[in-house]
């Protein structure tokens, strides 16, 4: 567990800090929320929180890209908020271990889980889990996308999309590809990229993608998906090549790599949703503070600078937003898996 940020200096006065938060709560929440919570039941509450730190759980483990992301929001959102934001990792079967553990947090507004969404809609199919994201849970901010590109190692003779999908076409279904693991998005990015050009590959399952990358660099798998942090190095030292980016749209890190769609794969889109979540039940004033300070943050220069260069794209958005597009990967991945019959 990791501490980040304090604002308040622990050698503040109580008086101090009080104002602090009492400012910082004025600040961001919208009026009608504040009013609410001034005119009857919870002046004390409003006048405290947040009284303590935060604890943001992520499910994946540290120095990976939901990791990176957490503790920059988490500095940066505590920061507004006037305490700090302390980052749990909590891995494992599949983001559910995470995700189990907050569900079952008290709903005071001082526990929220970071959800890499896309996965977590992956798991939901796959894993059993005792907690739902969105029966839940309560959307509290979208953050941003983190894509993935399709590298290839430098044996494939591919130079562009249409080259690549005309080789696979004259493999016969022979080339290996390989992913983060059985179920995650890195397996089913390449899944759905050969059934919409109706191609066929064998799947090489690692635990996490440094293993992966090695055997392609030896030329033991020939192709994957992987986040931009993670393949930048490699293409700039020239041992992979990239072919195309995942998501919808450019991305400022690598702006002149195309889309796979652009690249004229058709129907192929991945975005990779990041998003903060709440316990069901959390009070709505809490969800409207955080709401708020998170927009604020995205909206300063230097976090999305930071953001961009560590090949996010920043897509600051509401709760409803949020909800919106975890439904729609819900249904969107159930669907990928079935076609693709994957199986734990």
């Amino acid at each position: 567990m990791h501490s980040l940020g304090f604002l308040v200096s622990p050698s503040a006065s109580a008086s101090s800090t009080s104002t602090t938060r009492r400012g910082a709560l004025r600040s961001l929440l919208p009026p009608a929320a504040a009013g609410a919570l001034a005119a009857a039941g919870l002046p004390a509450w409003a006048n405290a929180y947040p009284a303590r730190p935060l604890k943001t759980v992520i499910s994946f483990p540290p120095a990976g890209a939901t990791d990176i992301l957490a503790r920059l929001v988490a500095h940066t959102v505590g920061e507004k908020i006037g305490q700090s934001i302390m980052v749990e990792n909590r891995p494992g079967a599949g983001g559910t271990l995470g995700l189990d553990a907050v569900a079952r947090a008290p709903a005071d507004g001082y526990s929220l889980y970071l959800a890499a969404v896309t996965n977590q809609m992956i798991a939901g199919h796959l894993y059993p889990t005792k907690a739902d994201l969105q029966r839940d849970f309560v959307p509290v901010a979208l953050i941003a996308n983190a894509p993935h590109l399709l590298i290839v190692n430098n044996e494939v003779p591919a130079k562009t999309m249409a080259e690549f999908v005309t080789w696979l076409r004259s493999k016969s279904g022979t080339v290996n590809f390989a992913s983060q693991g059985t179920g995650t998005l890195s397996h089913l990015e390449s899944e759905l990229l050969l059934q919409r050009t109706g191609t066929q590959a064998v799947h090489v399952p690692y635990k996490g993608s440094a293993m992966a990358v090695t055997d392609m660099l030896s030329g033991a798998v020939s192709f994957m998906f992987d986040s931009v942090a993670a393949s930048l190095p490699l293409i700039q030292a020239g041992k992979v090549r990239a072919l195309a980016v995942a998501s919808s749209t450019a991305v400022p890190a690598v702006p002149n790599l195309p889309t796979v769609t652009q690249a004229g794969v058709s129907g192929y889109d991945v975005d990779n949703w990041f998003g903060i979540y709440a316990p069901k039940g959390t009070p709505q004033a809490a969800v409207d503070l955080l709401a708020k300070a998170t927009a604020e943050v995205l909206k300063e220069k230097s976090t999305i600078d930071e953001l961009i260069a560590k090949g996010y794209v920043v897509t600051p958005g509401d709760g409803a937003k949020l909800a919106a597009l975890t439904q729609a990967d819900h249904r969107r991945w159930g669907e990928v898996i079935k076609t693709a019959k994957v199986s734990l």
